[in-house]
């Protein structure tokens, strides 16, 4: 079982690691509204794909979630979990901080990291 501090490390290193597509860009719009009982593929595409890229390979605004830095045992769930509710400061990758994600739920969150995780098992890690 994984420690509390190794938890928060974990999630600060994705925070640091993960970048921004919006930053403090006054530019981004209200986020699209989620449809009740939507699954993480649309909360994804919501709240994910502008910056992620609608096949989690990335845009100019942000990082491929494919990449081998976010594979679980790198990048654990909380670590997105921390990511997505707090925002993260540029680290790894040259697109700016990452804001936190406006107008999502808890439960949308784990929607989407089921999602991401389940498309990185099947489509594989890129490096």
């Amino acid at each position: 079982m994984m420690r509390a501090s190794t938890r928060l490390v974990a999630a600060i290193t994705l925070g640091l690691a993960l970048a921004s597509c919006a930053g403090d860009d006054p530019g981004v719009g209200a986020p699209v509204s989620i449809p009740e009982g939507a699954d993480g593929a649309a909360v994804y595409q919501a709240r994910c794909a502008s910056c992620h890229g609608e096949d989690l390979r990335g845009t100019d605004k942000g990082p491929s979630q494919l990449s081998i830095v976010y594979e679980p045992n790198h990048h654990n769930d909380d670590a997105y979990r921390w990511a997505i509710r707090n925002g993260v400061v540029q680290h790894h990758w040259e697109f700016g901080n990452m804001p936190a994600v406006a107008d999502i739920t808890d439960e949308q969150i784990e929607l989407v990291i089921d999602f991401i995780r389940t498309q990185q098992e099947t489509l594989g890690f890129e490096r």
